[in-house]
């Protein structure tokens, strides 16, 4: 009678798929990550009643007020004169354009009256003030 040995299975991870998944992998994290294009000044937004999201966020330019009187438009500190030029250059390469202000909640009323005024010599109408829920 003759004894047949069995075989062993081998050790070996196999690795033919490797690149699809790694693939599929680096898929999903371009899909899923969020960048944030810009951070502003630290700010305490005031508090409102009522408010009304935005439905989208891609035709939107932000404009923050510290309680200092800073003034930021993407990242960049800016005075109050520079306001009405940046802003009429970003309405006229995109008409569809919404300036959000984020205005501090102990800036005083001239300054924001000012700034109004400014954006209204840019011909930026669509002009949203932002909140937070009560």
């Amino acid at each position: 009678m003759q004894f047949h040995t069995k075989t062993r299975a081998s050790a070996a991870i196999p690795t033919a798929s490797l690149p699809d998944i790694i693939f599929m992998l680096l898929i999903f994290f371009m899909v899923v990550t969020v960048f944030k294009e810009f951070r502003g000044l630290p700010i305490a937004i005031p508090a409102a009643r009522t408010t009304e999201k935005l439905e989208t966020k891609r035709n939107v330019a932000y404009l923050w007020v510290d309680k200092q009187g800073r003034i930021s438009v993407d990242d960049k500190i800016v005075s109050m004169d520079d306001v009405s030029p940046i802003m009429a250059d970003k309405f006229s390469q995109n008409r569809r354009l919404i300036i959000s202000l984020k205005i501090d909640k102990d800036v005083e009323m001239g300054m924001v009256n000012d700034l109004q005024e400014k954006l209204r010599d840019a011909y930026t109408l669509r002009v949203n003030y932002a909140t937070r829920f009560k």
